[in-house]
């Protein structure tokens, strides 16, 4: 959902770092020997993920070669990229996101490596770079094993989708006790309707509404004071124009954060500025 740059580690190059160290000579021979077929699934990896065509992926033509699934996940990826030489790869990776925020979700702190498609369904991309998104521990769990079924339910990569240079992230005022923010995705007209629904997709997979207002609740309860305070002393101008500035330089750095989002429709909403909060 918030974009990253793709790795500029290969598939084949992360997958030699990693079994490089394997000390059991046969073993080692397995994998050293799969290289190529590795090689050969990070490019379909590639060419579906340009024509968006994730979805159409088969678990069944991304194994290993003379290696079972549960070994090439434990033998590759835990000991040769947790805890091997691919170690050095797997911490680029994982800083990747400025301030180790979740490009996921956008909030939550990094803290492991996603496989975009599951390593046990998928052993050959286990240790490709293109593969593995660093993500918070809720989006992680919430993400799962699952495999998109079609071009509309294929989550947003954070190294290959590009949203953030339009706006399409919107929230409302829920008139509640306390108050509430709704937000939502509203995607431009200009958006072809894949992108639209993938988008949306996402959204809700991981519950970004919920997770975003609650944010935005304790964001308006840590102001509320100066809101108050503002309103007493010139009324609600000052107070939409504290609210609007506050947007403007959220939004200019995050086009579709949360933070900016509630702080614009807070000044964009009459009632509120109007001392529409609980003081």
């Amino acid at each position: 959902m918030w974009p990253l740059e793709p790795p500029a580690v290969s598939a084949r190059l992360s997958f030699d770092t990693c079994v490089g160290n394997t000390r059991d000579p046969q073993r080692r021979e397995r994998l050293v020997a799969a290289g190529e077929s590795v090689e050969d699934a990070g490019a379909r990896l590639r060419v579906a993920a340009q024509e968006g065509a994730l979805h159409d992926l088969r678990s069944g033509s991304f194994s290993v070669p003379g290696i079972g699934a549960d070994d090439a996940v434990r033998w590759v990826y835990k000991n040769g990229m947790v805890e091997g030489k691919g170690r050095q790869i797997y911490d680029q990776l994982m800083r990747a996101p400025l301030y180790e925020r979740c490009p996921l979700c956008g909030h939550g702190t990094v803290t492991t490596l996603d496989h975009f498609l599951p390593k046990k369904l998928f052993p050959a991309l286990c240790v490709d770079p293109l593969n593995l998104v660093p993500a918070c521990a809720e989006c992680n769990h919430a993400k799962g094993e699952r495999v998109p079924s079609s071009a509309e339910t294929t989550l947003l990569h954070p190294y290959l989708d590009r949203i953030d240079q339009d706006r399409w992230l919107e929230a409302r005022i829920v008139e509640s006790s306390p108050l509430w923010l709704e937000f939502f995705v509203s995607p431009p007209t200009s958006w072809e309707q894949v992108l639209a629904q993938r988008t949306r997709h996402h959204f809700e997979r991981f519950r970004l509404a919920e997770r975003f207002a609650v944010q935005a609740n304790r964001t308006l309860a840590g102001i509320r004071r100066q809101l108050t305070s503002l309103l007493q002393v010139g009324g609600e101008e000052p107070v939409r124009a504290y609210l609007a500035a506050e947007a403007e330089t959220r939004l200019a750095d995050r086009p579709n954060g949360w933070e900016g989002v509630t702080y614009r429709t807070l000044a964009e909403d009459d009632t509120f500025c109007a001392g529409g909060w609980p003081q």
